[in-house]
């Protein structure tokens, strides 16, 4: 039996797992389209804690399919909808422009972030 001890989530109808390792977002975004998902995705608080439970496991931050659209300078989801539900560190985001990506903090809440950085990755299926 495969023990997997936490490491996969569910929240609704979503999944969230991750194969632990720590990349720049564009290869976390490779990673879990090629496992046949998207980079995690939170989009109410019920999601937002089974990712931050897997944060926890793992002790790291991690980046989240949310990124800073190019001409509006506002936060989407990966697939270009906007933001339905956030969970901004208090003055955050503060990048205007500069940090595109988003991270999860290991309380749960999100900062805006350069997209070249090592983070955790976690997938949603």
């Amino acid at each position: 039996v495969l023990a997997l001890n936490g490491k996969i989530k569910e929240a609704g109808e979503k999944i969230f797992a991750s194969n632990g390792k720590e990349v720049d977002f564009a290869s976390a975004l490779e990673s879990c389209q090629e496992a046949g998902g998207i980079l995690a995705t939170p989009t109410n608080e019920e999601e937002n804690k089974a990712i931050l439970s897997i944060v926890k496991q793992y002790n790291r931050y991690a980046y989240l399919g949310i990124k800073e659209d190019e001409t509006s300078d506002q936060f989407k989801y990966i697939n270009g909808t906007p933001l339905n539900y956030t969970n901004w560190h208090q003055y955050e985001p503060n990048g205007k422009g500069t940090e595109k990506c988003v991270e999860m903090y290991t309380d749960g809440r999100w900062n805006d972030k350069k997209c070249n950085q090592y983070r955790l990755t976690i997938c949603e299926f």
